[in-house]
């Protein structure tokens, strides 16, 4: 993904999520995906898909079930 657009994802997630010290930042592998971090921390997969050329991302979180312990 291109600067200008991590920079509107990233832009829009911490508005959304409240979240200011979110950062998306490019996969250097991969020109459709991003990652997501939340104080330095992995958080979320971002996936860009183009479909009758229109655009669309994909936020994808994993939470684990250790994760969930204490909460």
């Amino acid at each position: 993904m291109k600067k200008e657009e991590l920079a509107r994802l990233q832009s829009y997630l911490r508005k959304t999520l409240g979240a200011s010290s979110l950062e998306v930042k490019a996969q250097p592998k991969k020109d459709d995906m991003a990652e997501v971090f939340i104080n330095g921390e992995f958080v979320a997969t971002l996936y860009r898909e183009v479909e009758d050329g229109e655009t669309s991302y994909q936020f994808q979180m994993a939470i684990l079930d250790m994760d969930l312990e204490g909460v």
